[in-house]
């Protein structure tokens, strides 16, 4: 039998199993937030369980146990998500194996399957979230799985602790640091994740193009980050961050939904001021591109509907980045056309008090447009309406109760009822969603827009004006739009009020921009465009490929020259006994050319009488170390360097 299948029967001790364990519970920990809940709840009692098993009765579980549960797995994965292919099947799948495989770990050989296994596991992790905090987390997680193979290595300190058993492999990660960031910049890049589009039944994050009322209160509280904007300036006020996504026409007396106008350009807008910016987007699984205001361009690969609303040729399932110019100052659409009854559109049987009131206000200001929306805004203002993230539930006339009841809502309540106000006054009006708002951060000259800065208003059309917007939420909290959505729900979310929390979450998001910009989102332009300093326009694969190659060699170079000058240290109970040497040399006993350990420690203590019993003590170490042993302890080879370093020789002067 060969020395590597002997050491493969070698039986785990307890120490190598315990690491294993952990590591093992690292990978379980770290996919808990996308494992089915029941399924963590089941793998975690059966790890601990079955490290509890092995230490009162080392042995492998039976196999009569084993593959009831194995098929007990794949089948609940299979009635959970209907196939074991795909992204969280498959890494499901994956973690209940990995935790199945410590039934059966019991030689080395299936530990370090164990760890390769773990490994790979740990990577899976990033498929789902490739933040920096994860990275740091998986990064940390192989600190365990080096620990345990560190402990199958033969001549080990049988009892050392947790902490000392994970710091050398903290040393292992900074040596290989260097090579992964070679390889991150130069390995060339894919067009698309190899992991290829999310999963059709992954729930979607961000603006819906459909609107009811009160169902904005998830998306209000959600303080993740929905993109950052950049300017080519300074940024506009807060009057004038809003951020176009859908504009809603059809309403069936509960909800507003988008309906495209297809095969018709988009309307004309009279621009009198512009602004330029950058948006870098998070994933929303979703087509359309938010834009400040009115966008007057779109950004290669999306197109422009009718109502400016813009859209990808493909849902956002990773970060994107986006430049576009909006007027902040326009005469959009002064000549509504024959397609007007689109923007008066209302269902029949529903709301019948507040068509009522929209029909009272048109006979009382005749023509006066302005006047009719004057007089919404100040039956907002005035009429005891309530802002609440926590508003009453409505009914089938949701417009009535909230107008003539309830009087307690959000943005998606005020612009709703304002636009069924002025289509019930014969005013065209729609209702347009998106994001408002924002935090101005000055140390990295970008605006943080969050999930909870969505927001609801409305435009109206008027004669020689063309589309104006209004939004019907200042008129009754003002500062929604002056403080943002944290100052407005300030007394539904009070915990978003407090200064040193804001500021700390604020400042942290520089960090993850950094990390977007310069990580995740170097992809195959940024790459080829990397020597464009040195004067190579385009970095083909097969440069990048020599140059990672000649890096590597490199690396491999200075890390022979490192050995080569370390060389002299391989053998620690000689360097130590050096060390011993020189202390006694500085005292007068210098050893002479081709004198023996033996001899020259028995001369030292003669001449040292103080000293004798340390070093006979120091002698008989060195020789148990150097001739007792084909491969020293290292509890021995410490104790040794420990005794000589204590040691302390006070010269007398005669």
């Amino acid at each position: 039998m060969s020395r590597v299948a002997k050491h493969a029967e070698i039986p785990l001790d307890a120490r190598a199993f315990g690491l294993l364990c952990l590591t093992v519970a690292v990978v379980l920990a770290l996919h808990a937030p996308h494992l089915p809940w029941w399924l963590s709840a089941v793998l975690a009692p059966v790890l601990a369980w079955r490290w509890w098993q092995r230490h009162q009765h080392p042995g492998r579980v039976p196999v009569w146990l084993k593959l009831p549960l194995l098929g007990a797995l794949a089948l609940a994965i299979i009635v959970y998500y209907g196939s074991l292919f795909g992204r969280a099947p498959g890494t499901a799948l994956a973690v209940g194996l990995l935790v199945l495989k410590m039934l059966e770990s019991e030689r080395q050989r299936d530990a370090r399957v164990g760890v390769g296994f773990a490994c790979f596991a740990l990577m899976t992790a990033l498929l789902f979230d490739q933040g920096m905090v994860v990275t740091a987390v998986v990064v940390l997680g192989l600190l365990p799985a080096l620990a345990t193979l560190r402990a199958l290595e033969p001549a080990q300190p049988r009892s050392r602790g947790l902490p000392r058993e994970l710091l050398p492999g903290l040393g292992l990660l900074g040596v290989a640091l260097p090579l992964a960031l070679l390889a991150f910049v130069f390995v060339p890049r894919l067009s698309s994740p190899l992991w290829g589009a999310p999963n059709a039944h992954e729930e979607r994050t961000g603006l819906s193009d459909r609107m009811t009322p009160a169902g904005f209160t998830q998306l209000l509280t959600d303080d993740r980050p929905a993109m950052r904007v950049s300017f080519d300036g300074p940024p506009p006020p807060p009057d004038l961050r809003y951020f176009r996504a859908y504009v809603m026409a059809y309403y069936d007396g509960t909800s507003w939904q988008y309906h495209d106008v297809a095969n018709q350009h988009p309307a004309t807008i009279e621009v009198a001021r512009s602004i330029h910016y950058r948006i870098s987007l998070e994933p929303s699984h979703q087509r359309v591109l938010p834009t400040l205001d009115v966008p007057v361009d779109v950004p290669a690969g999306a197109h422009m509907r009718r109502d400016h609303v813009v859209m990808a040729d493909k849902p956002v399932n990773d970060p994107l980045s986006y430049s576009g110019t909006s007027a902040t100052r326009y005469h959009l659409e002064p000549q509504l056309g024959a397609h007007h009854q689109r923007w008066l559109q209302l269902p029949d049987g529903f709301n019948p008090r507040t068509l009522a009131l929209g029909q009272a206000w048109r006979q009382r200001y005749g023509s006066d447009d302005a006047a009719i929306v004057q007089a919404a805004l100040s039956l907002f203002h005035d009429g005891g309406f309530r802002y609440t993230l926590a508003p009453a539930p409505l009914g089938r006339n949701a417009m009535d109760d909230f107008l003539f009841d309830t009087r307690e809502g959000f943005c998606e309540h005020y612009s709703s009822a304002f636009t069924v106000l002025m289509r019930a006054a014969g005013i065209p009006a729609r209702v347009v969603t998106g994001y408002q708002g924002g935090y101005w951060s000055d140390a990295g000259h970008y605006l943080l827009v969050r999930n909870s800065d969505a927001h609801a208003w409305s435009e109206v059309w008027l004669a020689g004006r063309g589309w104006v917007r209004i939004d019907p939420t200042a008129a009754v909290r003002p500062q929604r739009v002056d403080l943002g959505a944290a100052a407005a729900a300030g007394d539904q979310l009070p915990w978003t009020q407090t200064g040193w929390l804001q500021s700390l979450r604020n400042h942290w998001d520089i960090v993850n921009h950094w990390w977007n910009e310069g990580v995740i989102g170097f992809d195959t332009l940024r790459q080829r465009g990397l020597l464009t300093p040195f004067g190579i326009r385009k970095a083909d694969p097969a440069l990048l490929g020599l140059l990672l190659a000649i890096s590597c060699v490199l690396s491999g170079a200075l890390g022979l020259v490192w050995a080569l000058w370390r060389r002299g240290e391989a053998d620690p109970a000689r360097a130590a006994l050096r060390a011993l040497e020189r202390k006694l040399a500085r005292c007068g006993v210098v050893r002479r050319h081709g004198e023996g350990p033996r001899h020259y420690l028995s001369r030292a203590a003669r001449a040292l009488p103080a000293r004798r019993i340390e070093l006979q003590q120091l002698m008989d170490c060195y020789l148990e170390l150097r001739y007792a042993h084909v491969e020293p302890p290292p509890e021995f080879l410490q104790r040794f360097r420990r005794a000589v370093r204590n040691f302390r020789v006070i010269r007398v002067v005669k």
